[in-house]
């Protein structure tokens, strides 16, 4: 099945935004971001993760972790077929690419 065209939706308290996906490199989707009017609450936070993903430094890890976690807390992620139990999202600007699981990972 081909995801190019489809149209993956960011939720949380308000609706975060929608990814329309261009571009599908297992296991990345990524695509145009549209943003929502509840994007503004977790902006801060997605520019954050992205700061300390890119990071290479001891420590950096756990704090990468917990703004993660926050994220997670704060804002789904909706396919076509419904909600994904797991997923790894980045926002910037108006680019979002992510993967996702099915199925929750093991705790």
């Amino acid at each position: 099945m081909g995801f190019e065209g489809q149209v993956w939706h960011v939720g949380g308290g308000e609706p975060v935004g929608e990814i329309l996906i261009d571009d599908a490199d297992f296991p990345w989707l990524s695509g145009r971001f549209t943003a929502g009017p509840g994007y503004d609450a977790v902006r801060e936070l997605f520019a954050r993760e992205l700061v300390l993903a890119e990071r290479d430094e001891d420590g950096h890890w756990a704090e990468w972790e917990r703004v993660h976690d926050e994220i997670r807390r704060r804002v789904s992620l909706v396919s076509p077929d419904g909600p994904v139990p797991e997923f790894l999202l980045h926002i910037e600007g108006d680019r979002a690419w992510f993967r996702w699981s099915d199925k929750p990972f093991d705790a």
